[in-house]
């Protein structure tokens, strides 16, 4: 079990922030895959840039476009200044928003008004989260049921990261009887539920597992952007200490395509690594209902939600221009038919 008191965990909170704005937490060795990912052109496109319909319902709840802030802080003043910028960027825009492992606000009820973002942000799609592995230690409906109702969230994210729980310097190591748990708790919770992965990816075996465990969606996060491996080791040495480690994961490319395979009904959200429109757009082919990203956002929330804005409307204009040289006027004419060779539905790829 985690020996982390309560400020101690602030405080790790407050130095994950500091390591996430370093380079030395990115993966060095792969990528998300999205390069090897062909997207069609077509030539004489019969659609009018202006009028692509980017909008998509997920989890219930409509968003303008097909994206999330990922998961990243909380339990801190910083923290909170974090999440109010990301949360009136996404009320901006129409979007949903992530917020990071509840835990902190749990243990350290003082904390809670970092989390609370529904005063900045009242229609947004809002995602609580919590470690799934502290189901193992004592967590149950009633702790998963109090992260939401706090802060007034739509649904919950269960968060799972052995290779990060191995890093961190006491971190929760015993995983003996998670499926299991992940069974019984899941079902008695009158929230839409996600299982999430950190970075380092879900994969076949894993999503097969998931089976008759009635989540609302998944999210991959595959190895290719935020390693929290690294981030613990920074943490914790100051520097990485066993970087071939560090690399173990399972590529957001490949996690979309295993999970897909193993769970065709599932809907899926792409992150990890996921850094342009185009990435969206591909992700959304290969199966995702929605994509989100996370560290490219971190400085611009430092800097104010003006900032987050202006990266996230990049981000959103080279999705429209994506769908505009397919062919395409909507999301929806994205198909994941064929995960191995993901194809766009009325769109013709060039020669």
């Amino acid at each position: 079990m985690s020996t982390d008191r309560p400020a101690e965990l602030s405080q790790r909170k407050l130095r994950h922030i500091d390591a996430c704005l370093s380079d030395e937490v990115l993966y060095h060795t792969k990528t998300a895959g999205f390069e090897g990912v062909g997207w069609p052109y077509h030539a004489l496109p019969e659609v009018n840039l202006d009028e692509i319909d980017l909008s998509v319902t997920f989890l219930g709840k409509r968003l303008r476009a097909p994206l999330l802030i990922g998961a990243m802080t909380g339990g801190a003043a910083r923290s909170g200044l974090i999440n109010r910028n990301l949360a009136l960027a996404a009320q901006e825009l129409g979007i949903g928003m992530m917020l990071g492992s509840q835990r902190v606000m749990l243990e350290q009820p003082e904390v809670q008004p970092s989390f609370q973002v529904r005063t900045h942000a009242p229609d947004i799609l809002l995602i609580g989260n919590l470690g799934a592995v502290q189901l193992l230690l004592g967590y149950g409906e009633r702790e998963i049921t109090r992260a939401i109702d706090t802060v007034n969230a739509d649904a919950l994210a269960l968060h799972v990261n052995p290779l990060q729980e191995a890093f961190q310097a006491g971190g929760d190591t015993n995983w003996r009887g998670i499926r299991k748990r992940l069974g019984e708790v899941v079902p008695r919770v009158g929230y839409p539920l996600l299982l999430k992965e950190v970075g380092h990816g879900l994969g076949a075996g894993t999503a097969r597992q998931l089976t008759g465990i009635p989540f609302a969606a998944l999210d991959v996060a595959g190895a290719g952007g935020t390693n929290w491996a690294k981030v613990e080791d920074l943490v914790r040495h100051g520097r990485v200490t066993r970087p071939e480690l560090a690399e173990v994961g399972i590529p957001t490319v490949q996690s979309l395509r295993e999970v897909r395979r193993a769970l065709p009904e599932m809907p899926l959200v792409a992150s990890g690594g996921v850094r342009s429109g185009l990435d969206v757009a591909k992700s959304l082919a290969l199966g995702a209902s929605v994509a989100a990203l996370a560290r490219p956002l971190l400085a611009p929330a430092l800097e104010g939600p003006e900032a987050v804005v202006a990266h996230l409307r990049g981000v959103i204009e080279e999705l429209r221009v994506a769908l505009f040289v397919a062919g395409l006027d909507s999301v929806r004419g994205l198909s994941a038919s064929s995960p191995d060779h993901p194809g766009v539905k009325g769109a013709s790829p060039g020669a």
